[in-house]
C-alpha cells in the first residue's frame, strides 16, 4: 500500500544537485512539492521542470518549495540542467534528488513495475510544514503534468485549513467556496458575516473569506 493522506512524509537523506540533504530538515517551514520524473534527458520531464522553475515566485508567495527526483545520478542532473535552462529559457532554482539506488523511490512507492520496471511514474507529494502528506496524484511517464493545478491545489488546500469551507468544482482562488456541511446555519452566520447562499441545507455558498476581509474598507 501507498503512502497515505495525513501520514508523515518518510524522511530520508540524499544528494541533489545543490548538495546533500536531511528532507524533513530542508523542509522547514515550509510547505513542499515533492514530484518524480521517469528519467533525465526526456523530453516531457524536461518541459515539466523547466515550467516549474518559472513558478519560484508563485511558490514562494504560498510558502512553498520544490524538489525533483529521479533515480539518474548527480552528474547527470547536473548536464541536463543545461540543457532545461537552454530550452526552456530558465534558471533552475530548485534541487533534484539523486536516487540511482531507489531508496527514496521505494520509500514513496515511485515505481510502478507494471508501468515501467526501471524508471519512476509522475508522482507528486504535497507536504505541509508539520511533514503530513496532504495530497498525491500520479500521471504515467507518457503525460505531462499541470503544474498550474498544483498551485490551485495548494491555495485550496490553505484556505480550507483557515477557515471552514470546502472548494468547489474547478475552484479557482477569489471565487466563491463551499460552507461545510458540519457546520450548523447559526455557527455559518456567526463564521460569515458577508453571508451565504443556501441552495440546499447541506450546500451553502459563500464568498472565499480572506478574499472579503482583503475587500473590506479600511474604517
Amino acid at each position: 500500500m501507498g503512502l497515505l493522506l495525513g501520514e508523515i512524509a518518510p524522511d530520508f537523506d540524499a544528494m541533489t544537485n545543490e548538495g546533500s540533504i536531511n528532507f524533513h530538515s530542508w523542509i522547514g517551514e515550509n510547505w513542499v512539492v515533492l514530484f518524480s520524473h521517469p528519467a533525465d534527458y526526456t523530453p516531457v520531464c524536461t518541459t515539466e521542470l523547466g515550467f516549474t522553475a518559472k513558478l519560484k515566485d508563485k511558490l514562494a508567495a504560498r510558502n512553498t518549495k520544490a524538489i525533483a527526483l529521479s533515480v539518474d545520478s548527480v552528474e547527470d542532473h547536473i548536464g541536463w540542467i543545461k540543457d532545461i535552462e537552454e530550452t526552456q529559457n530558465v534558471r533552475m532554482n530548485f534541487p533534484i534528488i539523486a536516487d540511482p539506488e531507489r531508496k527514496v523511490s521505494d520509500l514513496y512507492s515511485m515505481i510502478h513495475p507494471q508501468a515501467d520496471p526501471k524508471m519512476t511514474v509522475r508522482s507528486v507529494f504535497i507536504i505541509d510544514p508539520s511533514r503530513k502528506i496532504r495530497a498525491t496524484f500520479t500521471y504515467p511517464p507518457s503525460a505531462g503534468r499541470n503544474f498550474n493545478e498544483i498551485l490551485r491545489l495548494i491555495d485550496s488546500l490553505q484556505l480550507t485549513d483557515k477557515f471552514k469551507v470546502a472548494t468547489p468544482v474547478n475552484w479557482e482562488a477569489g471565487e466563491d467556496v463551499i460552507v461545510v456541511p458540519t457546520l450548523s446555519d447559526e455557527e455559518a452566520d456567526a463564521l460569515f458575516p458577508s453571508g451565504y447562499k443556501k441552495i440546499k441545507p447541506y450546500l451553502r455558498i459563500t464568498p472565499q473569506p480572506d478574499k472579503v476581509e482583503q475587500d473590506e474598507p479600511a474604517e
